[in-house]
Order: structure tokens, then C-alpha cells, then sequence
């Protein structure tokens, strides 16, 4: 099936299927092994007009400046969020056998996630825009919380037991975070 847009796909050890628009505007399918590629061109047929708009908008705003964004593509982009959070968060909270009561979607300018000592989960909505591998690792840093309410080498074991390369992500939003405010 021929698309209007060229796309790379990256195939790994994830569940589900997803659409990355990097900085460059360029669109980057991750995708499980195995995972059909006429699953992955439907799911871009579906998808195909959100990916045009990102795309245009990639291309025609300046690398470095924060647009504005119009309230009802906020609200969207964190429904969207709200979403990924929900799922990931019940799926690490399971592997981990941890509990959470509530999880918050926000836009905080210094944190990418928080845990509260009562158990709720707070995210940034912008994280939807970084690569799968990142939004895994915040999700699991906020649930090791639930055991280790700090930052000690325990925690850390905690969460390389469930993610052995997430030093690569920490490293991924340290290097690059400033670039999802630039994304929606």
C-alpha cells in the first residue's frame, strides 16, 4: 500500500503499535516483531489525516520556538495522554505488583512525573510526543515510587529490574526533553 508520506518502521520487543513525528518531520512506525505490515498499513490509513496535519505543522514551524496551542488540541493531546498513561500504568503496575489510587495528566514546566505518598500518579501530557521507550520509563520511575518513595540505588534496582536499559531514557529526556515543549 502506497502512503503519502515515506516511514520508517522499528520493529522490538514492544505490545503495541505507534506513530512517532520526530523533529525533523520525519514518521516513524514502532511496531512488535512479527507485527503484519498490512496491520501497520491500516493503522496508518486510519491515522492518515492526524499524520498529514503533524506533518505540515512539523515542516512549516520554526526548531525552536514554543507555539501556542489552541485549547482543543491541548485538551485532546491530553485525553491522548490520559490514555497511554492508563494503559502503561496498569500494565507496569501489574509486573511490579504495586498499586496506584488515581492518575493526573498535567502540564508541569519541571517534571516529567510525580508520585504522591498516597499512591497518585501525576504525568505530563507532553511525554506523548517522545519515543515509547521514555514514556515506559517514566511510567515505571513513578510506580517504583510505590515501594521506594526516593531516589536511592534500591529504587534504581527497582526499576532496572523491569526496564535493564532505562538509563538510556533517563539519558533520552536529559538530553532531548526540551524538545517536547516544541512538539505539540
Amino acid at each position: 500500500m502506497k502512503h503519502p508520506f515515506p516511514f520508517d518502521i522499528i520493529y522490538s520487543r514492544r505490545k503495541t503499535v505507534a506513530i512517532q513525528i520526530t523533529r525533523e518531520a520525519n514518521v516513524q512506525v514502532r511496531a512488535p516483531y512479527g507485527c503484519p505490515r498490512s496491520f501497520i498499513d491500516s493503522f496508518l490509513l486510519e491515522r492518515q489525516e492526524w499524520i498529514l496535519s503533524l506533518l505540515e505543522k512539523a515542516a512549516s514551524s520554526p526548531q525552536k520556538t514554543r507555539p501556542e496551542i489552541p485549547e482543543a488540541k491541548r485538551r485532546q493531546y491530553i485525553e491522548t495522554a490520559r490514555a497511554v498513561f492508563t494503559q502503561k500504568a496498569a500494565y507496569y503496575a501489574r509486573i511490579m505488583d504495586v498499586t496506584y489510587r488515581r492518575i493526573s495528566i498535567r502540564e508541569q514546566k519541571t517534571r516529567w512525573g510525580s508520585c504522591s505518598s498516597g499512591g497518585n500518579l501525576n504525568f505530563n501530557w507532553r511525554l506523548i510526543f517522545a519515543p515509547e521507550p521514555v514514556l515506559d520509563y517514566v511510567v515505571v520511575h513513578e510506580l517504583a515510587h510505590r515501594r521506594e518513595m526516593n531516589h536511592s540505588r534500591a529504587f534504581y534496582r527497582i526499576v532496572e529490574s523491569v526496564l535493564p536499559d532505562y538509563k538510556e531514557s533517563r539519558k533520552w529526556l536529559r538530553d532531548h526533553g526540551d524538545s517536547l515543549w516544541d512538539a505539540s
